[in-house]
């Protein structure tokens, strides 16, 4: 570089810091801050138009940003309180067992957390000003970041408009303002006056709650008559140039002459890349102009993507005439597309491993509005080897689009609809037109920021001609701006001009199919994918709301509720539980459930990676769900905090940048067997793995190596189902049950399955001195009164639907959660048991459900024990639903007279010869049962015993 060149570039950067400086000081000038106290009435009665209350000067007190339950504002919790969101399992409302939660001053709800207050209707806020005579010639501007819902604004005692985006701020131009004193009236409205569907997160109680207020930042701003309305960004990563269209507005009767001067610099590189100023001179003709001017970034930009999420700052400043605007933002250089069935980012493909996020924040009630919680939340799904969320029906504020830039997360949003179960989209109500603004406005705020990748209309939607109106509207949008990629909605309809589908149809479990899954039907293994679906069409394909595995409630969590929820439906399962007098068990069943709940998740997201062409998955979630009847399907709590089950390294063996695969046709081995697996892997990195040599190891449960190999050195490219080697190796010299576990590296990346070995030990020998039958009959009672031993084993049916038989039992936990559902088998959380129990001492198990018990449980049938006293030992027994909390045992132990027996709720008689898991599990039973150590404590009668499973 020539010198003179030199110089006069250091001298434009100087001149462009000094112009910063210089703009921080007028934006405290041009800027009041009207956080603090204002005056509040609720209009319940809705007359606050009709009798002008703008025109007066309003009593009451609240404190904004904030809603109306932060200020201790609306009414009580009821019965007759009108919620918003449909409430499936309305039993609370009529079920005697819910009658003491129905009693004034004891109110507790079961569907979803309780805010302390709730309302709906108009609020009416009030605040006096006082405009400097340094804003006389200049125009002001109401900024209010989020507002729950509609608002209205007078100005004194002129109307100044309405707005009613769930999504971006309402921005009221007040045009001039003379200066003195002025009083601002807000009028701030929740009710559904347009149909988003009342179950939608942007609006629901489910969630974040149906919240009158205003949040985030508020304050009033002056503006020259001349200045700049808007920026948008769009970045060429092949020219390493962005092109800037700016909207700026003239006020004055004349055109103007003006100077945009431009500078970015990355926020967040190492080295800092400082792009050379460019300064480009205008003609502004009154009215609104839009300009477009082309900006080199130079050779050295960087690129964004979520590994290295290098954001960049750009200052726009225009002087014209004695007028002066600066407007500032941040973005990333990046692309990102949709070709030949596959994601991809600045021309690499990527992967989505993703979480849904539906507005929970239960110390506040409304989505944080702040960049270090959202950074939090975004490092915690980082953690766990996520690089993705979707925001499900509702858009999150700017705080969140900032923080996702800096982490390298891609978000899907959507624009504030759930139009299903009761409103539709496409049929002329007012909902389309809605939706078409929302999306506008939502391009507009956030459409700069690199991690806004996808957007969609809503979730799920409903109406006769929905597939028309989405069409439209991702045609619309794809020729409108090329930013980001487009699908009409989640779920469905799955429709040919989608950049992308997200679609339910590569899940494990699907609604309705309850027993019939893949999970609870066949037998397991690694093997299964879905190809089928992916070689169905030519867009990439996301698996919608994976997941959605239950939990037993931590109910050390309800401390934590100090905001404006109370976890008052766990306060209700929890006495529900010590009722039943299993309070005491309360943390095994969290404990065992969640690693239950944990290896589905796994299941859940290997189908998915090892399936040739997949783009992604959203879970259904990484957190729990406080509504929809109570889900607790996350693996954190709502907070984001762990629950002590599984750790985010243990969840970063199966969901990450690289996983290794094994396709592995079963789980269950006898000794003898050979173990046959086909090694893949998932790998989506920056670049191909070059010189990889994976290997491999099969231990015994103890951590005895049984055998190992490796592959030879190979590259690892992008793309998942790579294969990588075959296993063959032959199991012996087992004499006794044991689980195995088989490791597969690829380089730091480790991944293990469980597998299980059984001696090849024929039928299961029993002593005289023990009869096994599947009826307590004349022979069964005389051998228990002789002193015998009796292990009574009940065939399906056997047990009485209010004894148990109406107990849907499988392998997998429950999902979603019954309440929701329309009870969906199964309904229950799996196994407890103690494995040092003597009666398990030949029977491989863990305290949980562990994949050996899938072909046990085929067979089961709980026996509930809830009003049987004392109750008898239960050796093994089911964690039932967190709303009945039944005592449910599958095998437990009694004395009947002289004799001793064991009940259980498996079929160990027949068809054992092809049942290897179960005739080891009676084999352990019997020798039990032909120990010392078999001296049940509780006695009961034989009729008793009869009354646990038979019909009265």
């Amino acid at each position: 570089m020539k010198a003179t060149a030199y110089y006069s570039l250091i001298a434009l950067m100087v001149m462009f810091s000094i112009s910063c400086r210089s703009f921080r000081q007028r934006l405290q000038q041009d800027r009041i801050d009207l956080a603090g106290e204002w005056a509040v009435v609720l209009d319940s009665n809705d007359v606050g138009i009709e009798k002008a209350w703008f025109k007066k000067s309003l009593s009451g007190s609240a404190r904004l940003p904030a809603s109306l339950v932060e200020n201790g504002l609306g009414n009580d919790i009821s019965v007759n309180t009108e919620w918003t969101g449909n409430i499936i399992d309305s039993s609370w409302y009529t079920d005697e067992k819910y009658a003491p939660y129905r009693q004034p001053g004891n109110i507790k709800i079961p569907f979803w957390l309780q805010p302390q207050k709730h309302y709906i209707g108009a609020a009416w806020y009030q605040k006096k000003i006082k405009i400097p005579k340094s804003w006389r010639h200049k125009r002001l501007h109401l900024n209010l970041e989020r507002c729950h819902w509609q608002t209205q604004l007078w100005l004194d005692d002129a109307y100044q408009g309405m707005q009613n985006s769930l999504s971006t701020p309402h921005i009221y131009d007040l045009g001039t303002v003379t200066p003195g004193k002025h009083k601002l009236t807000l009028c701030v409205d929740n009710r559904l006056k347009i149909k988003v569907g009342k179950n939608a997160h942007s609006v629901s109680d489910h969630t974040q709650g149906n919240w009158n207020g205003v949040v985030g930042d508020l304050y009033l701003e002056a503006v020259d008559p001349v200045y700049i309305d808007d920026l948008q960004v769009y970045t060429d990563t092949q020219t390493k140039q962005i092109s800037l269209y700016i909207r700026i507005y003239n006020h004055t009767s004349q055109a103007v002459t003006g100077r945009l001067q431009l500078g970015a610099a990355t926020l967040n590189a190492d080295p800092v890349h400082n792009v050379e100023p460019l300064r480009r001179d205008i003609n502004i003709n009154p009215g609104d102009t839009e300009f477009r001017v082309d900006y080199d970034m130079g050779s050295e930009a960087y690129l964004w993507d979520e590994f290295s999420p290098v954001v960049y700052q750009l200052d726009v400043d225009l002087s014209a005439a004695d007028f002066h605007s600066r407007k500032t933002l941040t973005f990333g250089m990046r692309q990102v597309a949709a070709e030949e069935g596959y994601l991809s980012i600045n021309g690499r493909r990527i992967f989505l491993r993703g979480t849904l996020e539906c507005a929970i924040f239960p110390k506040t009630g409304y989505p944080a509005m702040d960049r270090g919680t959202w950074m939090r939340i975004f490092h915690i799904c980082k953690e766990h080897g996520l690089n993705h969320m979707r925001f499900h029906s509702w858009c999150p504020p700017g705080a969140a689009f900032e923080a996702a830039d800096r982490s390298g997360v891609y978000l899907q949003v959507e624009c504030a609809v759930w139009p299903n179960q009761g409103a539709t989209l496409g049929d002329g109500h007012p909902v389309d037109a809605f939706v078409q603004e929302e999306s506008e406005g939502i391009v507009r705020a956030y459409g700069n920021h690199p991690s806004f990748c996808m957007l969609a209309t809503g979730n799920e939607p409903a109406g006769e001609s929905m597939g028309d109106y989405l069409r439209q509207w991702v045609r619309s949008w794809q020729a409108r701006d090329d930013r980001r990629l487009y699908t009409g909605a989640s779920a469905w309809p799955i429709l040919k001009v989608n950049d992308f589908h997200v679609t339910p149809l590569p899940r494990i479990q699907q609604w309705g199919a309850g027993l019939f899954s893949i999970i609870n039907s066949e037998p397991p293994q690694t093997t299964f994918n879905y190809k089928e679906i992916t070689e169905t069409y030519d867009q990439p394909v996301v698996s919608h709301e994976t997941g959605q595995w239950c939990v037993y409630p931590d109910f050390r969590e309800i401390d934590q509720y100090t905001g404006v929820f109370r976890a008052k439906n766990f306060e209700i399962f929890r006495s529900s539980l010590q009722q039943n007098q299993l309070g005491d068990l309360a943390d095994d069943f969290l404990m065992a459930s969640g690693k239950l709940q944990s290896l589905c998740y796994k299941a859940d997201i290997e189908a998915i990676l090892r399936t040739p062409g997949m783009a992604g998955f959203q879970l259904l979630q990484l957190h729990d769900f406080p509504g929809q009847g109570t889900a607790l399907v996350g693996i954190l709590n709502t907070f984001w905090q762990q629950k002590g089950y599984i750790a985010p390294d243990e969840f970063r063996r199966f969901c990450n940048v690289t996983v290794p695969l094994a396709e592995i046709p079963k789980r269950i081995f006898v000794n003898g067997d050979t173990l046959k697996a086909r090694i893949t892997a998932s790998h989506f990195g920056p670049h191909p793995l070059l010189n990889i040599k994976p290997r491999w190891s099969l231990k015994t449960g103890s951590g005895d190596l049984i055998a190992a190999g490796d592959f030879p050195r190979q590259r690892i490219d992008i793309g998942n189902a790579t294969e990588l080697g075959n296993i063959n190796t032959i199991l012996t010299d087992f004499d006794r049950p044991g689980r195995l576990n088989l490791h597969v590296t690829i380089g730091e990346s480790v991944n293990s399955w469980d597998l299980w070995v059984y001696p090849d030990s024929g039928p299961v020998r029993v002593p005289d001195y023990i009869l096994i039958t599947s009826e307590l009959d004349y022979g069964a009672e005389r051998a228990l009164l002789e002193g015998k031993n009796v292990l009574l084993t009940l065939p399906a049916g056997t047990v009485a639907a209010e004894k148990g038989g109406d107990v849907a039992v499988g392998f997998s936990p429950i999902f979603w959660n019954t309440a929701w559902s329309g009870k969906q088998a199964p309904h229950t959380l799996g196994i407890l048991c103690d494995p040092a129990h003597p009666a398990l001492h030949q029977f491989s198990t863990r305290s949980h459900s562990n994949w050996q018990w899938w072909e046990p449980l085929q067979h089961a049938q709980a026996i509930v024990l809830d009003h049987v006293e004392p109750r008898p030992e239960v050796i093994v027994r089911l964690i039932d639903d967190w709303f009945s909390n039944r005592s449910l045992a599958l095998v437990t132990e009694i004395k009947v007279g002289m004799g001793k027996l064991i009940l259980c709720g498996i079929d160990l008689n027949r068809d054992l010869s092809g049942r290897v898991v179960s005739r080891q599990l009676k084999r352990s039973l019997v020798s039990y049962m032909s120990s010392p150590d078999f001296e049940p404590e509780i006695e009961m009668s034989i009729e008793q015993v009869k009354d646990l499973y038979r019909r009265n």
